[in-house]
């Protein structure tokens, strides 16, 4: 059956419709993220997406869910802590613009060559998915991760994201920052933290539910090796 010169043009004007919709959500989305990067150079974030994100999952599961978050100064921390977080999770944190290419490229080789394959993934885009997304992989989540990685670039220093990631960043189930981390697992204060014990902090981040620090010790001694490598 052939369609009329009228249905036709009706379905071309509501698919016109849907995608300036989607596009102004997307914009408004990105506006939004602009915004609250803009007041996170100076003010800590109360909530964030990874941790709304259990919040919910915690109405339909059976387990207890606490929320532990106090965000500290960069004062309160142990400088161990975000020398050992970039040992472990971007050794070119301060190198890149927000995407290390290289660590991509690197990351496809072996996937190429049937090893295990490691992530690419920045401190910067770990955080701007902490911060406004879930944990939940799709394209639509790395498609707007690329932006919004290049505008906390932009917008914060360095060293604030790296402040925030540590504050923000799932150390444990409902544990987020190394402040809830640090008394969680080692039953003293971020500032306390010793070398060896920001490195086993560091040791758990790429799987925080399951992982702790007691149990790391092959790769919080790696961690360690690689801090001593960039002359920490």
């Amino acid at each position: 059956m052939t369609r009329s010169p009228t249905s036709i043009g009706y379905a071309l004007h509501l698919a016109k419709r849907v995608a300036y919709v989607l596009l102004g959500a997307v914009g408004l989305y990105v506006a939004g993220c602009t915004l609250a990067l803009i007041a996170y150079t100076t003010v800590m974030p109360p909530i964030t997406g990874v941790q709304l994100q259990r919040a919910v999952e915690a109405q339909f599961s059976t387990d207890s869910y606490t929320r532990v978050y106090h965000p500290v100064s960069a004062g309160e921390i142990s400088p161990h802590v975000p020398r050992a977080v970039v040992a472990a999770e971007d050794g070119r944190f301060f190198t890149h613009g927000g995407i290390d290419w290289e660590a991509i490229q690197e990351a496809r080789a072996e996937h190429d060559q049937g090893r295990r394959l490691r992530g690419g993934s920045t401190i910067t885009q770990q955080l701007v998915k902490n911060l406004f997304m879930t944990t939940h992989r799709s394209y639509l989540r790395k498609a707007m991760e690329v932006p919004l990685t290049y505008l906390a670039e932009l917008i914060l220093s360095k060293e604030r994201i790296l402040h925030l990631y540590v504050n923000v960043v799932e150390w444990g189930p409902g544990i987020y920052g190394v402040s809830a981390a640090s008394d969680h697992h080692f039953a003293v204060s971020a500032d306390a933290l010793t070398r060896r014990q920001a490195a086993g902090l560091a040791a758990c981040l790429p799987a925080p539910r399951s992982r702790t620090p007691q149990v790391m010790h092959r790769y919080t001694t790696i961690i360690e090796q690689r801090m001593t490598q960039h002359g920490w």
